[in-house]
């Protein structure tokens, strides 16, 4: 097989295809996150009746998505738009989008008000519910909506994607960063994730600002990469860290201890990355217009 048409192979199939990626991205976070909530909220046995929310959204949300899947394609752009059927998958998609934005959002005011409404400071910001994490429905939120929006083969929805990577990096910067703070960076390895983090952060301004650099774009695939490795032994720092807890169960162990799925934030928002770097390269062999102005007129052929 020649070179050519293995890449022109690469490039067809729906597993090398990034709007079909971030599709299945959002749609396996959404679900990991009725786990992730539900164990959260189940340090306070759920007490206030608002913390199912989150955790029903996202059992009902990744059905619905799949069945927008099956009803209209599993590449929802806005150049399927053509059928019945496509319109109303793009406006169940549409619907999971914004959902997961007011959760986000009611969700960090929620969070806020825990305390750091009552009295502002720094310890209660620190000490009190994580403020930062409901914003991750409300990023998964604004893919959906952006996978639906703007041409995927596009430039401008390759940088949207870095964006959002970008955000989700600042807000795991601030919960590493608020999180060890709580036993004062009591092992020297807490500070890993924070610089980490920080680097990754930098690393994405940099592919935001000049998209077409390629040493930069390999220089950030090589930082993600290492963002992974980060999130493995991240997780290991933690399991171990509650297995030595001295709480005589070893449910509350894990209950109440290092929280077990928090470092995996670093590979998760580190493959949603790689993804957008990769949109980014191929956007460039692209023909499609980067103008929003020219993106109508593009979707109507």
């Amino acid at each position: 097989m020649r070179p050519s048409q293995l890449r022109s192979r690469l490039t067809d199939s729906p597993l090398t295809d990034p709007v079909v990626l971030v599709e299945l991205f959002a749609l396996s976070n959404i679900a990991f996150l009725a786990l992730d909530v539900g164990f959260a909220h189940l340090i306070n046995t759920f007490a206030h009746p608002a913390e199912w929310v989150p955790v029903g959204f996202s059992l009902i949300a990744p059905i619905v998505l799949v069945a927008a899947m099956v009803i209209g394609g599993i590449h929802p752009t806005l150049a399927n738009q053509g059928s019945g059927q496509r319109r109303i998958a793009r406006y169940l998609g549409l619907s999971m989008g914004w959902g997961a934005i007011i959760v986000g959002i009611a969700g960090l005011l929620l969070h806020l008000r825990s305390a750091f409404f009552g009295e502002q400071t720094l310890a209660n910001l620190v000490y009190t519910a994580p403020f930062v994490a409901p914003l991750s429905y409300t990023g998964i939120g604004f893919l959906l909506l952006l996978n639906r929006m703007v041409v995927a083969t596009s430039l401008e929805w390759a940088r949207w994607v870095v964006l959002l990577a970008l955000g989700g990096f600042v807000g795991n910067f601030v919960l590493t960063l608020a999180d060890h703070a709580q036993n004062g960076f009591f092992q020297p390895s807490e500070w890993i994730g924070v610089v980490a983090s920080a680097w990754a952060v930098s690393s994405l301004c940099a592919v935001l600002i000049y998209p077409r650099d390629n040493p930069l774009l390999l220089m950030a695939a090589v930082m993600m990469v290492a963002q992974m490795g980060v999130g493995v032994l991240g997780a290991y720092f933690h399991v171990m860290a509650d297995l030595r807890a001295s709480a005589p169960r070893l449910v509350d162990r894990f209950l109440y201890g290092a929280p077990l799925f928090a470092p995996l934030l670093f590979a998760d928002l580190a493959m949603l990355a790689l993804v957008a770097l990769w949109a980014v390269a191929r956007s460039k062999a692209s023909l499609v217009p980067d103008s929003p102005i020219l993106i109508e007129a593009f979707t109507a052929k």
